[in-house]
């Protein structure tokens, strides 16, 4: 398919116009600017794609289920067939490695055909049948019927770090589309080219599944009035972000002071906390080392589920001095942004003002957004009397926390914010001894991790990927797996309905084959 970019907006079937106001990705590697100049959308044309989505959204929402499958599918099959080029421009406009894309693509559109599988089978919807009891004393009891309906057109909100995979067609997308949403998606300054071949092969799925117009539209901006504009839009119901606490906070403060607030699906901020407890350490101490270099310089830091803070036994001497050796090795590499450099290196110099040891690799001709990797020391004491180094920093740097104590870990864990993920390295005895550690753990986060790292998130009907506030702003969703339907679904009850008035799903006859629950019995 065609990849040419013209650096517009894409407005259901049209295209947006050539604003006067324009900005350009750029190359991490070098800090240059990347063609073509892409043009921020007008006020005008906010509204015009919220007004198709509204105009969209019955006809789409009560599409069978099987036609929604065949448009995500579709949509699968066309980032694909982009080919090379996608591969290139997200390699370009990240200095990420081209098989970090392949995977990446891969992902994105396994998560695709994975919604379009849950479409297929149907039992999502959660349908529950209670047959009328007209004859019931004292009350005769109604016939009473329920089962999930698309929440209305959603804002996405494309993350700086996966320009796949949580992006114009990532899992946000997927799972509102699959909801029956009508879907605009804000895309990001950090790859706005990525963005509009993805946006094209959206587009065209539109076209050829004759699906309406305005369930699909992609907006670029230079700042943040555009995406602030489309939340407060009166036809959005549901946005979904990842990035920032910061930005995910400032959506979560516009969408409750609508005059009707919606709710806001934000993944912000984790340091995935790691336990390395003692029996652990000794058996593969040096296994767990370059498990952990990996996962933390990994993509160059800049996953959300990078192990931010690490608890160590104190006597580990050994297992520090070869993870700070690693350190010191790994040579410098660019950051996504010139705006998460500068806060990179302004959050470690704070940061090696606060604790009593640091090291990073000394390469100092840097080029780009290139930064160096570092890592911090300290002991649980004054970690527990510093709340700053709770916070996350963005990028290939972790924090090493030694404690003697079982009770000064229950303390820190206690203390800890909500997270999407805790991992714990432990042998069987070292899991009886701290139990209670895992009990605490497991009201802190979305995910508990034995013997492994917090990277990698595995796309799955049974992942979640959330965790309690400030990981995300619901810690009872998911933004991966097929869960993350139901943040863009709510339940309709149909109260003394005729049957051919019902939603098929709710039909006696149950033609759709799909599980339900009946009367109490949860059956097909």
């Amino acid at each position: 398919m065609a990849t040419t970019l013209t650096g517009t907006s894409i407005i259901g079937s049209s295209r947006g116009s050539k604003t006067a106001e324009t900005f350009r990705g750029f190359d991490p590697t070098t800090g240059n600017e990347i063609e073509p100049a892409f043009h921020s959308a007008a006020f005008e044309e906010v509204d015009a794609a919220a007004s198709l989505a509204e105009e969209a959204r019955l006809e789409y929402g009560n599409l069978v289920c099987k036609e929604r499958a065949k448009f995500l599918r579709a949509i699968a099959d066309n980032v694909e067939a982009l080919g090379d080029a996608l591969i290139e421009r997200a390699s370009l406009e990240t200095s990420l490695p081209n098989a970090r894309f392949v995977g990446e693509r891969a992902r994105t559109c396994g998560q695709l055909r994975i919604f379009a599988d849950l479409l297929d089978e149907g039992s999502w919807v959660d349908a529950r049948i209670d047959h009328a009891i007209p004859d019931r004393e004292p009350i005769p009891k109604p016939d009473v019927r329920s089962m999930l309906r698309p929440i209305g057109p959603a804002a996405v909100f494309c993350a700086s770090n996966f320009p796949l995979a949580y992006s114009v067609a990532g899992g946000d997308t997927a799972s509102a589309l699959a909801a029956g949403c009508p879907v605009i998606v804000n895309a990001h300054t950090a790859h706005p080219g990525t963005a509009e071949l993805v946006g094209l092969a959206v587009s065209k799925a539109v076209k050829e599944c004759e699906m309406p117009e305005g369930i699909f539209s992609l907006l670029f901006s230079s700042g943040y009035e555009i995406g602030q504009a489309l939340v407060r839009h009166p036809a959005i119901k549901a946005v979904g972000f990842t990035g920032s606490r910061k930005g995910g906070r400032a959506l979560m403060d516009i969408a409750a002071a609508r005059p009707e607030p919606i709710p806001v699906y934000a993944e912000m901020s984790s340091v995935n906390p790691t336990f390395i407890l003692p029996n652990a350490m000794k058996e593969r101490g040096d296994a767990i080392v370059a498990g952990l270099h990996a996962s933390v310089t990994g993509g160059v830091g800049q996953f959300c589920t990078k192990p931010g803070l690490v608890f160590v036994p104190g006597e580990s001497d050994t297992f520090i001095s070869n993870f700070r050796s690693q350190i010191a090795a790994t040579n410098p590499a660019p950051l996504l942004t010139g705006g998460i450099q500068k806060t990179y290196n302004t959050a470690n110099s704070h940061r090696a003002g606060e604790v009593t040891n640091t090291i990073a690799n000394e390469e100092t001709n840097l080029h780009g957004f290139s930064v160096n990797p570092s890592v911090f020391e300290t002991t649980a004491i004054e970690f527990l009397n510093t709340p700053d180094l709770n916070e996350e920093i963005f990028g290939p740097t972790t924090l090493l926390i030694r404690s003697n104590h079982h009770e000064e870990l229950l303390k820190i864990a206690l203390s800890l914010e909500g997270q999407l993920t805790a991992s714990v390295h432990g042998t069987e005895d070292d899991l009886r001894e701290y139990a209670d550690l895992i009990k605490i753990l497991e009201t802190k986060v979305g995910r508990l991790i034995l013997n492994g790292f917090s990277t990698g998130v595995e796309v799955c009907p049974s992942m979640v990927h959330g965790g309690p506030y400030p990981a995300t702003s619901d810690g009872r969703s998911t933004a991966v797996g097929t869960r993350a339907i139901r943040r863009f679904s709510r339940f309709v009850c149909y109260q003394n309905f005729p049957q051919n008035a019902l939603p098929e799903e709710l039909r006696d006859d149950n033609a759709l084959n799909i599980w339900r629950i009946v009367d109490g019995e949860f059956k097909r």
